[in-house]
C-alpha cells in the first residue's frame, strides 16, 4: 500500500488494515516456516506496509506533518 493511500484512510480504517496485515503477516510467517511460499519478498512488503501505518499512526498522535488526529 502506498503512503498516499494509507494517509487518505482514518484512524479506525487503518487501525482495520493494520490488524488485517498482521494476520497476514502471521499467517505468511507461518506459511513459509511449513512449507515454501512463491515469494519470499511478501513478507517484506507487508512488514513495510505494517510500518507505514504505524507511522502515520504514530503522526497524527503526536500532531506532526500538520495531520489532525482524526
Amino acid at each position: 500500500m502506498k503512503i498516499d493511500e494509507i494517509r487518505s484512510k482514518t484512524d479506525a480504517e487503518l487501525d482495520f488494515e493494520l490488524d488485517k496485515a498482521k494476520k497476514e503477516l502471521f499467517e505468511l510467517r507461518m506459511k513459509a516456516s511449513t512449507q515454501s511460499i512463491q515469494s519470499p519478498a511478501e513478507i517484506t512488503n507487508l512488514r513495510r506496509g505494517i510500518a507505514r501505518m504505524n507511522t502515520i499512526l504514530h503522526e497524527r498522535a503526536i500532531g506532526l506533518r500538520g495531520q489532525e488526529p482524526r
